[in-house]
């Protein structure tokens, strides 16, 4: 959380092991910014060119439902990411910034779509630096952006189409019936016949508590759940996959995020590792 303050969480992924980072915004539940510290931003953009950090992707609170059915939900989505947007523009320049794409609430997904890509045409700017992420859903309740074609059917319709791009949850896609144990590769083709793989900029690596297409969203520590360890060394082994930011949302510590980004570049590295929290898979 950016509570901890900018440079706290570059020393703490960087302690951790890795070479990028996720953060919420404002509180995950809503509410307000709060003030600007200028210099503990700037001493964390040192920190990540001294660290050879990655792009972060900053994350938009779980309250940001840009297609909602009451105008005061869409109101606060609206004014909440162009604060966010702007915040990020002042302070660290240049990242991603992620968000649910929203639930309809019995609207339709058509007229979610609708109204998720006419906030975004609202905010983006052509000067910005900062991408905008539509996050993959795992399809629960009247959740938008369950499958490639509604997320494609969102980015056709900004404007600004260089601005905006996709964070792929394994954990969602599985959830939402995307098999990327058995078939990757598949998978992967699929999103690039759908979206194209260009615009796919970062990943949630998370395992998942459900079968794949259960529609829930449930995370689980990497290889503690139905996806699995093996499939996670061959999604960091992927050439497609190589170089995007891969954050952590599994339920740990400090420790097991360390045992698992060490699993991840080990994984990449070539190696055949250890599940990051017990024995070797059979």
């Amino acid at each position: 959380s950016s509570s901890k303050g900018y440079l706290a969480m570059g020393r703490q992924a960087a302690r951790l092991g890795g070479n990028t980072f996720a953060f919420f915004t404002r509180n995950p539940r809503g509410g307000a910014q709060k003030s600007l510290d200028e210099a503990d931003a700037a001493a964390l953009r040192g920190f990540l060119r001294e660290n050879g950090f990655g792009t972060l992707v900053a994350h938009a609170p779980y309250t940001l439902n840009a297609c909602g059915k009451d105008e005061a939900v869409r109101d606060f989505a609206h004014r909440a990411m162009e604060e966010d947007i702007a915040r990020l523009e002042a302070a660290l320049p240049g990242q991603y910034y992620n968000f649910h794409p929203g639930s309809h609430v019995g609207q339709g997904a058509a007229e979610g779509v609708r109204l998720i890509s006419a906030q975004l045409n609202a905010i983006l700017t052509p000067g910005m630096t900062t991408t905008v992420l539509l996050e993959t859903m795992a399809g629960k309740g009247s959740e938008v952006g369950r499958t490639f074609e509604e997320l494609a059917a969102i980015l056709d319709k900004v404007q600004l189409n260089e601005k905006v791009a996709v964070c792929l949850d394994t954990c969602h896609v599985w959830d939402g019936g995307y098999d990327i144990v058995h078939d990757l590769d598949g998978v992967l083709a699929q999103f690039d016949r759908v979206i194209g793989l260009e615009k796919l900029k970062a990943l949630h690596v998370n395992d998942s508590l459900n079968p794949c297409g259960a529609h829930k969203d449930r995370h689980a520590q990497i290889g503690e759940g139905h996806i699995g360890a093996a499939a996670f060394a061959r999604i960091a082994q992927h050439p497609v996959l190589a170089g995007l930011p891969k954050i952590l949302e599994t339920p740990n510590d400090d420790a097991g995020w360390a045992r698992e980004i060490a699993f991840f570049k080990a994984a990449a590295a070539g190696g055949a590792p250890q599940k990051p929290h017990g024995q070797a898979e059979g």
